[in-house]
């Protein structure tokens, strides 16, 4: 795991990902190749950024300042020059400095946001745990269904129901919100707080 204010790697995507959620990538431009190589090589992870301007392919994208640190779970590349990777999200970083390489790949110094501390569960997060559940049990139910032992679970174990950051967290994923309205949710420090907007947008919408 980088320290503060380590230079890490940036792939920006037009994604939110969060801690603990399962992002496949299938990346074929030789700059990204080679960073994720690199990243194999030295078991170090990537950093994950949603685009504030710029385009996925190309000149370097600008990135929002807070994003997510990631780590390569599976890989596999069936065709030559390109890789299908599983990864998974790990820790929020916020972008101190940042910098473009000569092939347009962006650099940036980090200093790492602390995890959504343990909490007592509330009503409201007992609310959205339970109905999460059912939701994760019927997506992966179905994923089993239409395609058997080649099904992958877009949920990284643990479930971590108890965890209200979790929770949030996959709501988060699930709910279909602007990524902009997601990047925001991310980027609160409270996950009690991101689980209470998350509770009010289910209520609203007839979820719970």
């Amino acid at each position: 795991m980088p320290e503060n204010n380590s230079w890490i790697p940036l792939f920006p995507l037009n994604a939110v990902l969060f801690p603990g959620g399962v992002l496949p990538l299938k990346v074929f431009e030789t700059r990204y190749l080679d960073m994720l190589r690199e990243c194999m090589r030295t078991e170090q992870p990537f950093g994950v950024v949603l685009i504030k301007s710029g385009k996925e392919v190309g000149n370097a994208a600008e990135p929002e300042s807070v994003g997510c640190l990631t780590r390569i779970i599976e890989w596999d590349m069936q065709d030559l020059g390109v890789m299908m990777l599983r990864t998974e999200g790990s820790q929020r970083f916020r972008i101190v400095q940042q910098r473009v390489l000569a092939d347009q790949r962006l650099e940036a110094q980090v200093t790492l946001i602390d995890a959504d501390p343990a909490t007592t569960p509330d009503e409201t997060h007992l609310q959205c745990a339970g109905t999460l559940k059912l939701v994760i049990d019927d997506i992966n139910k179905k994923g089993r269904s239409a395609h058997g032992e080649n099904f992958a679970s877009p949920f990284a174990l643990p479930l971590q129901f108890d965890n209200a950051g979790w929770v949030a967290n996959r709501w988060c994923e699930i709910l279909p919100i602007p990524l902009k309205a997601r990047q925001k949710l991310l980027e609160l420090t409270d996950g009690r707080e991101r689980l209470g907007i998350v509770h009010q947008y289910l209520l609203q919408h007839n979820i719970i």
